[in-house]
């Protein structure tokens, strides 16, 4: 039998590059942002005439004279006139969970969503964050480092991600959403397949693995529930969780990498006891006294509270969202936050932004903003979203501010937000476009 010739190279004329990345981005361009008012979030003011020139992703040069500005352009470099426009640097969100996707109204049916499914939607979660103004994020449960890669290589388009995997937590802790009525074995085989934002150890021992293994799956940090929480099924939110050995194994295994723990933590009691053992962060902290507020200062423990996350889940458009327990656990939080807020900026403590949203309530991102701006300057506010955070993750030679050698990470914005703090919760009408990289969205 005589076989039919087939040249297996015809016609294969499309390019190798484009069939195995189709995704691929347009090279970056060099832009020359004319004439605008730089907001100086570190000095708190805004300096007029600012020349900025981006190249490579990165701010090669400043400068407040046309002169100047003549000396450093060429052809080039696109021109961006933002006579009239105030340049921010790109905001910084302490706390989110990226996995914490749309598509439900009730807490129970966001958090039993199947992985795959969110998965799917979890660009929008990205995507929508970016177009508020947010260059970075941190993921604080359930972002894993495929997600991150995705983002790196343009895959999916959305903020810089610094994450820690999954959230640890105690059995029963503020991690473990397995309902009471059932045993923890009942889900042995199939938590492959639910989205979890936490993973429970426990004992040292557990606690040194668990850690190692999400690290060595690319998280950044590490953060623990070290207290009860309002969206778990079985704790109360003054429920000490980790043991003293458990929560020293867990910073020690930090250390090794370089990198440290954070730690989920309402109660004086539970800061305390995290603050003593090493750790570098408090989420939410929302009942914080004076005591516990000067431990962390001194210590040099950052506090990322949430407080829209909590009114949120109070409203009335969100009235399903959280039912039995886990509404009355949000109460007793909610006013309290406010309170935790002041007692941190007396006493000193380092404050960053954060904002917490899961599943549906994400939209609502930028109204910690306008929550934080009725009782913290705007100057202050504005370090919490962009010097702050950025430092706590040691990236404050990187990002947080517009300087000669810093990432381009940049917002136009048509108002002055250290005027008037809440232009940053109306992003529709206000921000002009998104610089993350060097590139513009």
């Amino acid at each position: 039998m005589q076989l039919t010739a087939i040249d297996v190279n015809e016609r294969n004329n499309k390019s190798l590059e484009d069939l195995v990345t189709p995704w691929k981005i347009p090279p970056l361009k060099d832009y020359y942002i004319k004439n605008a008012n730089l907001v100086d979030v570190r000095e708190g003011i805004t300096k007029p005439g600012a020349h900025i020139f981006t190249s490579g992703g990165f701010i090669t040069n400043i400068c407040f004279s046309d002169h100047e500005a003549d000396k450093c352009t060429s052809d080039k470099f696109e021109i961006i006139d933002a006579t009239g426009k105030f340049v921010m640097p790109g905001l910084f969100d302490n706390h989110v969970h990226v996995t914490s996707v749309p598509g439900e109204t009730d807490l129970s049916k966001t958090l039993n969503m199947p992985k795959t499914r969110a998965l799917m939607r979890v660009r929008h979660k990205l995507e929508g964050a970016l177009a508020r103004g947010f260059t970075t994020l941190r993921g604080c449960g359930g972002a894993e480092s495929y997600i991150k890669a995705a983002v790196i290589e343009g895959s999916v388009i959305g903020p810089r991600l610094l994450t820690c995997g999954h959230a640890i937590s105690q059995t029963g802790g503020h991690g473990d959403m397995r309902p009471a009525d059932l045993p923890g074995e009942a889900f042995d085989s199939c938590s492959c397949h639910m989205n979890d934002l936490g993973v429970v150890a426990d004992g040292a021992a557990e606690c040194y693995k668990v850690a190692r293994e999400e690290l060595r799956r690319g998280a950044d940090f590490i953060k623990i529930m070290a207290g009860g929480g309002v969206a778990s099924p079985t704790d109360k939110i003054t429920n000490l969780q980790f043991c003293d050995d458990e929560v020293t194994a867990l910073v020690k295994v930090a250390k090794t990498y370089n990198t440290y723990v954070t730690a989920h933590a309402y109660t004086p009691e539970a800061i305390k006891a995290c603050v003593s053992y090493g750790v570098k962060g408090i989420e939410h902290g929302n009942l914080l006294d004076e005591e516990t507020a000067q431990l962390m200062a001194k210590a040099g423990c950052y506090l990322t509270p949430t407080l829209v996350t909590y009114k949120i889940m109070a409203s009335d458009q969100f009235s399903t969202f959280l039912s039995g327990s886990n509404r009355e656990k949000n109460t007793q939080v909610l006013y309290r936050g406010i309170e935790a807020l002041r007692i941190a900026k007396k006493n000193g403590v380092k404050i960053c932004y954060g904002s917490d949203l899961l599943g549906s309530l994400g939209g609502y991102q930028t109204q910690e903003f306008f929550i934080r701006g009725r009782y913290l300057s705007t100057h202050e506010v504005l370090l919490s979203a962009t010097i702050t955070p950025a430092e706590m993750n040691g990236l404050q030679d990187q990002i947080g501010e517009i300087k000669p050698g810093f990432i381009a990470d940049m917002l136009l914005m048509n108002s002055n937000p250290l005027e008037n703090i809440t232009v940053l919760d109306e992003p529709e009408s206000n921000l002009v476009f998104v610089m993350k990289e060097g590139r513009v969205y």
